[in-house]
């Protein structure tokens, strides 16, 4: 089993910063990629990031590409994910997921999610 605890989430201005956190526990050969995706309101799950455990491969969305940063910190098994000039679309419950391919950037290649933060930005 893999556990994932989400944190950092909130309300923002647009412009503003976030930074969330994705603590993980359980078995690490479950996990080969860590990824963030996220929901709004009446939409599908999307992919906005994703990193490898071993040697730190990131992947972005379009959408974020210059403005989210994913990171690791394998000795705290904890991801991150930096947001800087945050826009109202990127309002949206964020879930972090754990996927034992190391590239990943569709839901179903997830088998394990954290329960979601939200983040709201405001216009």
């Amino acid at each position: 089993q893999v556990r994932l605890v989400e944190s950092g989430g909130g309300l923002v201005q647009a412009g503003g910063s976030l930074r969330l956190s994705c603590a993980a526990s359980g078995r690490t050969f479950s996990r080969s990629a860590m990824g963030w995706f996220r929901q709004a309101p009446g939409k599908g799950r999307e992919f906005v990031a994703s990193i490898t455990w071993s040697i730190g491969s990131t992947y972005y969305a379009d959408s974020v590409k210059g403005r989210f940063t994913i990171s690791r910190d394998n000795a705290e098994n904890t991801v991150y994910l930096q947001m800087n000039t945050l826009k109202p679309e990127d309002t949206a419950v964020y879930y972090c997921a754990a996927s034992p391919l190391t590239i990943a950037t569709m839901p179903r290649q997830y088998n394990y999610w954290g329960q979601g933060t939200q983040v709201t930005v405001s216009s």
